[in-house]
């Protein structure tokens, strides 16, 4: 599910100029639709703050030669030997498995 920048921001308790911050330092990375820019909900935790690692993740990969759509393939791809998506995986347990992966793919 996507939301859009000002709800994120809402549900972040922020500026929505904060949230352009994080896009423009390329710590997250938003879809565009109809000219409208999104938030996948999957970047946030239960409390409405973005999961830790996922600028991480981003940056790693970017960092690797990979661009913002091959990125969110990768985090939005089910990936049987997690089990599941990488960006659920971020959500528990298994976050830091999700970032040697992409640091293994970085190279």
């Amino acid at each position: 599910m996507l939301i859009t920048i000002p709800d994120a921001a809402e549900r972040m308790g922020v500026v929505v100029t904060r949230l352009f911050d994080l896009l423009g330092d390329h710590q997250l990375i938003a879809v565009e639709r109809d000219g409208i820019s999104y938030l996948p909900e999957a970047y946030f935790n239960s409390e409405g703050e973005i999961i830790k690692f996922v600028p991480g993740v981003i940056a790693v990969l970017s960092d690797g030669g990979y661009d913002d759509t091959e990125i969110l393939r990768y985090l939005f791809t089910e990936d049987e030997s997690l089990p599941g998506r990488p960006i659920d995986a971020l959500h528990g347990h298994l976050a830091r498995e999700v970032m040697r992966r992409a640091q293994a793919l970085g190279f």
